[in-house]
């Protein structure tokens, strides 16, 4: 039994057909086919049971892939490994961010990293929470940023980055724009620019309204902080933003008020995946970033 055979089956098991895994795998099936039925005979055991519509695994297919998945992760850590020593200091990072986020809050991380490593290259995907945490989870991602962090049972290593409160913008002609400061109270009867629903915060400003005893008044809903500031700009609405946001938007018709007492938070965090190997690479963007002031 060799780590190809081994990889063939993993791949046949996950597609459930011979013709999908050749696919995948780039060979041909009859190939494909022979390397299956060799590693059966070297077993002793059939591992699939080959119907007529699809393929399912005998009991010694499922106790091998158990067994194959543990193998292929510590080839996979080996030769990452191997690769460090070999081009040390080279390579590259993939990271998920929020568009909500983006380089408002790590433009200057991002800047410093590329400065002190200008030979590994940074591949940025933004995208939302959810879809970050499942890339990490399946290798797509070797870092996210999150804006709210795993419960620490899940699947992944974090850290906390920054907790931002947010503040309420509104037109400059909104009676509320000539206070220095508000209650949540406040804001109970102001139409909302919020953000989508598949969101952290979308939830967080939802739950903290019905605390107050309201339900907010919600106009539209959207992932990106400029059209947000638009429609606000626009006078159909008012929205909450992270401070650090806030303090960016340079328009004269845009106030931006913080509340008395913070009541929802930006959390932003870092995740990545436990029990795997990290490269040199995303090794040392952690260790900038426990450091390194957002």
């Amino acid at each position: 039994m060799d780590i190809r055979q081994i990889e063939y089956f993993a791949e046949v098991a996950k597609q459930s057909n011979f013709t999908r895994a050749a696919s995948t795998l780039h060979i041909s099936q009859p190939s494909l086919s022979k390397t299956i039925k060799n590693l059966e005979s070297e077993l002793g055991a059939p591992l699939f049971y080959r119907g007529a519509k699809q393929l399912e695994l005998t009991d010694a297919g499922k106790a091998l892939l158990v067994n194959a998945k543990n193998v292929l992760h510590a080839f996979e850590n080996l030769t990452s490994e191997l690769n460090d020593v070999i081009d040390l200091k080279k390579g590259e990072i993939k990271i998920g961010i929020p568009p909500i986020i983006g380089a408002a809050f790590f433009s200057k991380l991002i800047s410093k990293y590329k400065e002190a490593y200008p030979s590994i290259d940074m591949i940025l995907t933004e995208v939302g929470s959810n879809k970050i945490k499942l890339g990490v989870d399946e290798g797509a991602l070797d870092i996210g940023l999150v804006c709210s962090i795993p419960m620490q049972k899940e699947n992944f290593e974090t850290i906390k980055l920054l907790k931002d409160p947010l503040m309420l913008i509104v037109h400059k002609d909104n009676p509320l724009a000539e206070k220095k400061t508000i209650d949540f109270s406040h804001i109970e009867k102001e139409p909302f620019i919020l953000y989508r629903h598949d969101f952290s915060l979308h939830d967080s400003i939802i739950e903290a309204c019905k605390q107050h005893g309201f339900y907010p008044n919600v106009v539209c809903e959207s992932s990106q902080k400029d059209f947000m500031v638009e429609m606000v700009e626009a006078k159909l609405g008012a929205a909450l933003l992270p401070s650090k946001i806030c303090d960016q938007i340079h328009n004269e018709k845009i106030i931006a008020i913080p509340f008395n007492k913070p009541v929802v938070n930006l959390e932003l965090g870092m995740i990545w995946k436990k029990d795997k190997y990290l490269p040199y690479s995303v090794r040392e963007f952690i260790t900038m970033s426990e450091s390194f002031t957002i």
